[in-house]
């Protein structure tokens, strides 16, 4: 675990969200986690360990949404929703006593952080968006839908690696052998024998209905919002979903924004990486000096 404290808070409608703490007693301003569609805490094990220790010396706490990984699966799946999940922060953030927190939200973290603009900015010290923005190019949501409807079942988590390998290697060629280890373990889990994908099928199902015949509604309005507040936004250099444009827009309309392009990686990137872990610091840190 090293040195990780598991909780499990229970959210406004009874359901218990499994939460990840690195560095519980460092001081200064806590980082917030939030994964993407169908990924959980374990996405953020490897830079969470980085950024708790010395010389960062940071509280990192990391949340799988409800129906992600150890989190209780909604028995509604209707719930399965950006705004629900929003909530769900909210609620954690209560619960720990955390008024105001920076946020590294990757892919679906990234848009609940849009919802939170709206409905509570002042939560929001600071922002990553990794491999997420305003406008989602609907080749990335398609190739999203094909790979959660066609993905092989593993019997082992050596086979995982190679599944994961075989269907993402072309975008993520920085990985190595190890790395695609690390993302299966992350990715999968045993239950009674059988490896699975460590989430409710019936949000693979609510995203492989939806329609893609017409462009996914722009997110602008939101993103305007955030424009007092620094941010950072991460793009993979293969992804589909978040284009160079569209990141480009991004920092001609927000003053204080830093772009970052993840090489080798593709959507989304694996933020402990090919130097990500530094440039987060280094953004992190000037949140917890001017916070000081």
């Amino acid at each position: 675990m090293g040195g990780a404290i598991d909780r499990f808070i229970t959210v406004a409608d009874g359901l218990k969200l499994h939460v990840r703490v690195h560095g519980e007693n460092n001081p200064g301003t806590a980082i917030i986690c939030l994964p993407g569609l169908t990924r959980n805490v374990l996405d953020f094990e490897d830079l969470a360990r980085i950024l708790a220790e010395a010389p960062h010396d940071r509280r990192i706490i990391a949340i799988s949404s409800r129906g992600r990984g150890l989190s209780d699966r909604d028995p509604q799946p209707e719930r399965y929703t950006i705004p629900v999940e929003a909530g769900d922060v909210i609620s954690v953030l209560d619960q720990l006593g955390i008024e105001r927190a920076a946020f590294i939200g990757t892919s679906r973290g990234g848009l609940i952080l849009h919802i939170l603009a709206m409905t509570r900015l002042a939560r929001i010290e600071r922002l990553v968006l990794n491999d997420i923005g305003p406008v989602l190019e609907l080749e990335g949501l398609r190739q999203i839908q094909a790979y959660l409807g066609n993905r092989p079942t593993p019997t082992s988590m050596g086979e995982a690696a190679e599944i994961l390998l075989m269907t993402h290697g072309a975008e993520f060629p920085l990985l190595d052998a190890r790395d695609w280890g690390q993302m299966a373990r992350a990715l999968y889990r045993e239950i009674d024998g059988r490896w699975v994908a460590d989430f409710d099928p019936a949000i693979a199902e609510q995203f492989r209905a939806a329609d893609l015949s017409q462009p996914f509604p722009d997110l602008w309005a939101p993103f305007a919002q955030f424009r007092d507040i620094p941010l950072m936004v991460i793009r993979g250099e293969h992804s589909r979903l978040l284009s160079p444009e569209t990141v480009e827009d991004m920092t001609r309309r927000h003053p204080d924004c830093v772009a970052i392009e993840a090489s080798g990686q593709g959507h989304a990137p694996l933020l402990h990486l090919g130097g990500l872990a530094e440039q987060l610091a280094d953004f992190l840190r000037s949140e917890a000096k001017s916070a000081a």
